[in-house]
């Protein structure tokens, strides 16, 4: 009865320490990121946004770093700027260690602060692992219509 115990106890140990190894996927991750810097922009809250950029984040090859971009929330913020953000679906590649995310994201809204970048934007991000969070480091936009 003893040893009956002894080997239940060890089976469940060993399924604990597994369920705990396992991880989710970096896909996933990086999905759930670009959701919630959407989320982020549209509530304006730089702070949420700045959770998903690394510290080296490039917009549109030198047009906007991360200062910039966060600065930017920071404004629509101030002003009381209600912009809209609706994701496309997200295709997630992986390049090496790295990925790559490309999506089409509408903008509505935004008040008198971003009128003319109202529109429909093809959307490619980069991504890299910092310590156990996937960052983006890179991004590029191009307006579609």
């Amino acid at each position: 009865m003893q040893a009956c115990w002894k080997t239940r106890y060890a089976a469940f140990a060993l399924l604990a320490v597994l369920a705990a190894c396992t991880s989710t996927p970096a896909e996933q991750q990086i999905r759930e990121a670009i959701e919630a810097a959407a989320t982020a922009a549209e509530h304006a809250d730089a702070a949420a946004f700045g959770d998903v950029l690394g510290n080296d984040f490039d917009g549109n090859h030198g047009e906007l770093d991360r200062p910039r971009l966060l600065n930017m929330l920071r404004v629509q913020r101030l002003r009381g700027a209600k912009p809209g953000v609706l994701l496309g679906p997200i295709h997630i590649e992986a390049r090496g260690e790295r990925y790559v995310a490309s999506f089409t994201a509408t903008l509505t809204g935004g008040g008198r602060i971003l009128p003319d970048r109202i529109g429909v934007y093809t959307i490619e991000t980069a991504w890299k692992k910092d310590s156990n969070t996937w960052l983006c480091y890179s991004a590029t936009w191009k307006r579609k219509l």
